[in-house]
């Protein structure tokens, strides 16, 4: 896939709690302030991806939320997502690409 969409990865999330939308968007905006975010609201749901690679960290999400979030906690919000994604420990989610070669 060579168009700009199939390289970005990201989170695709419910819009049913904008709170938690909004503090997954202020994070991630923390977590990468290298990156130009792409976010698309459409009302049921929200992406929020970038090119290649994104990362959201505990810290960054409890910081903008507030309160405690342990990151597994965020899996009924997702709805889906682009890219690959995994934990690194209870601390870090990231998105990716897979490597090409």
């Amino acid at each position: 896939m060579t168009n700009g969409r199939a390289r970005l990865v990201g989170p695709v999330v419910r819009g049913f709690d904008p709170d938690v939308v909004e503090a997954l968007q202020t994070a991630i905006e923390k977590d990468n302030p290298d990156q130009t975010l792409v976010v698309e609201d459409h009302n049921g749901y929200v992406r929020i991806h970038a090119p290649r690679f994104l990362r959201l960290t505990r810290a960054s999400l409890e910081d903008a939320a507030g309160r405690s979030v342990p990151l597994a906690t965020l899996e009924p919000a997702i709805a889906g997502f682009a890219g690959r994604m995994k934990y690194v420990g209870d601390d870090e989610l990231v998105w990716y690409l897979e490597r090409e070669d």
